[in-house]
């Protein structure tokens, strides 16, 4: 479709969080929404991740929506590209793909406070729309390393959520930059294929097994034709990963147990002492995301493969170079740095009722909003997978789908009470983030030792929630107008209908 001139809904993005809230508006007759998404493609991380062996490190029944189960998931823990196809199918039979205005990035949105709408500027031309959208989350921008030197390597040089497929490792010396989620992933993988693989490794990351099993083929017939069964298996999943937020929010001892299977785990595949020291993390679990493989730790044992704890000094037409002066050649070299998950780029494009975008508003004290989701000097702005709505330990799928319940009862009750802007009160947002930074206080992300994508340059904690997801479903569950300062629609003669 082409980009229409004025909507009610403009839906940035069409990941889990876009199309979700595409779907959701839609069964409440909010029908006059588009979604812009840059690329070609629905997806989000999973349209862009096609590292090899990039899989879910949630267990599938529970990475999906609650709404459109998948009874063909091949496995407890779904492949990458069986992710990719479920958000295609669900899209497309939803109809969000009809609605979805494709190969469009968003330049530049405003808060135009007389016409109460949001003026947009996009690369396929201009859009006014009632309410702003955004499900863009916090892995969609790549973070690549600030290396010396890294702009002159000679060989292909590329993030790991860019991957060249074009390049063939086969026979390669590679390095991978990184020991992240990602790159646990990757190093088993290019191990199998290249001559020589350098994993440079600045933190050790905590490894626990991935007890992942294929469904054979009566199970998934059981899981297709007895819903009861898939709901049973999401339920236990869900409240056995709640199990998990007392070790992670209140008494970090608890993750012992975590901790000495994951020793286990690399005792299990390491037997070289000095190798061993190298992985052994020098943090409290979960300081730092709680990594599953039961690959990772053979790989790093194979004879063709070297962990590089030496820091990085630069990077030279040939290879890398390590602080202690190592040189290490390189035909490969692949960056699995993460993302900018503390300083989103689409808060450089969003601009409020006082002009100052959202990277303006957020440059002194980092990220935050109210209930993750709105924000204070922004009307009309609901932030998906926003400001401390990440998880550490369960499925965000399960707190996008209470975002966008709290936003589809915002937008009811604007319908039914003629309301034409809402925003957050500053001191309901105060409040709100002043109680759940003084909650992060005692959880193992800001006591456990260590230094991790969710700190901000403040070291405030800006990415994750700090109590069960119970707890920030109750606080979704309604939206509290009290908690607002409403506008009625300026009484303007020329003023289009917002109905």
């Amino acid at each position: 479709m082409s980009l229409p001139q004025r909507v009610d809904h403009l839906i940035v993005g069409s990941g889990f969080a876009g199309i979700c809230a595409a779907i959701k508006l839609a069964e409440d007759g909010e029908t006059d929404y588009v979604v812009i998404e840059q690329a070609g493609d629905v997806g989000g991380t999973w349209r862009d991740n096609t590292y090899p062996g990039a899989c879910c490190d949630i267990p599938s029944q529970l990475y999906s929506f609650s709404f459109a189960r998948n009874p063909e998931w091949s496995s407890s823990y779904s492949p990458g590209p069986e992710i990719q196809a479920y958000l295609q199918r669900v899209a497309r039979e939803y109809g969000v793909t009809d609605k979805t205005v494709f190969d469009t990035e968003l330049e530049h949105a405003a808060w135009d406070d007389d016409a109460q709408v949001w003026r947009c500027r996009t690369s396929s031309g201009e859009v006014a729309a009632r309410t702003l959208i955004t499900g863009t989350g916090g892995l969609s921008a790549p973070r690549l390393p600030d290396i010396a030197g890294i702009e002159t390597f000679t060989g292909a040089l590329f993030h790991s959520a860019q991957w060249d497929h074009s390049v063939d490792l086969t026979g390669k010396r590679v390095a991978v930059i990184g020991t992240g989620a990602s790159a646990i992933q990757i190093v088993p993988e290019v191990q199998q294929v290249a001559a020589h693989l350098d994993v440079y490794q600045r933190t050790a990351p905590w490894v626990i097994p991935r007890n992942d099993r294929r469904y054979p083929r009566l199970e998934r017939l059981a899981l297709r034709h007895v819903p009861a069964l898939a709901k049973l298996y999401r339920t236990g999943i869900y409240w056995a990963h709640e199990g998990y937020v007392p070790a992670f929010t209140w008494q970090p001892k608890l993750g012992a147990p975590a901790e000495k299977a994951a020793i286990l785990n690399m005792r299990k595949a390491i037997t070289d002492p000095d190798l061993r020291a190298k992985v052994t993390p020098n943090f409290q679990l979960g300081c730092k995301r709680v990594l599953r493989s039961n690959t990772y730790y053979p790989a790093l044992a194979a004879e063709n493969v070297d962990l590089v704890t030496d820091s990085i000094a630069r990077i030279t037409p040939t290879g890398i170079v390590s602080g202690e002066g190592d040189q290490h050649p390189a035909d490969v070299i692949v960056v699995a740095t993460g993302f900018w998950t503390t300083e989103q780029p689409i808060a450089t494009r969003v601009f409020g009722r006082a002009g100052r975008s959202l990277a303006e508003e957020w440059s002194n004290a980092g990220m935050s909003a109210y209930k993750g989701t709105t924000v204070h000097g922004f009307p009309n702005l609901f932030m998906l997978s926003g400001p401390n709505t990440g998880q550490g330990h369960t499925s965000v799928v399960f707190v996008v789908e209470s975002q966008v319940a709290y936003v589809r009862d915002a937008i009811r009750t604007m319908r039914d009470r003629g309301y034409a802007a809402i925003e957050p009160r500053a001191n309901a947002q105060r409040r709100w983030n002043t109680d759940l930074q003084r909650r992060m206080k005692h959880t193992v992300w800001n006591t456990g030792g260590c230094s991790s994508w969710y700190l901000d340059s403040h070291g405030r904690n800006t990415v994750l929630w700090p109590k069960s997801t119970v707890t920030l479903r109750r606080k979704l569950a309604a939206f509290d107008a009290d908690a607002y300062d409403i506008e009625a629609a300026a009484p303007t003669p020329d003023r289009e209908p917002v109905a």
